[in-house]
């Protein structure tokens, strides 16, 4: 894989793997879960969270990460590009520790290291 290449699923799996922890921090926020509390009508609900400034950002980032993943896929197989994704997950995970302060089980941990070692043996794959 060409190093631009990289650069671009590099990019693509930044930003989706932001977009969730914004999506999560704008529907953690206060306004949206009393929204979702059930005592508020749908519309209510709905405003709630296209009003939440880090749901915004976080599906911005979505979006952005989809334009850039097409690039990707423009340029090599799919079969090559989407293991790829799986990083993403261990990006989402340390980030929902270090930002969110999420805590993470030991069984955990293991399913990372094994997902970092099925992409690298889909890299080295030929």
């Amino acid at each position: 894989m060409k190093f631009g290449t990289v650069v671009l699923v590099m990019v693509s799996v930044l930003l989706s793997s932001s977009a969730q922890i914004l999506l999560k921090t704008g529907m953690s926020a206060p306004r949206v879960q009393n929204a979702l509390s059930g005592r508020e009508d749908v519309r209510h609900i709905i405003w709630a969270i296209a009003l939440n400034p880090s749901v915004v950002a976080g599906l911005i980032a979505f979006a952005l990460s989809a334009v850039v993943w097409l690039l990707v896929l423009a340029r090599i197989d799919v079969s090559q590009a989407y293991p790829c994704v799986a990083l993403g997950i261990v990006l989402t995970v340390v980030a929902g520790i270090v930002f969110l302060g999420e805590q993470i089980h030991p069984m955990r941990i293991i399913g990372l290291v094994v997902i970092v070692s099925g992409v690298i043996l889909m890299a080295r794959a030929r």
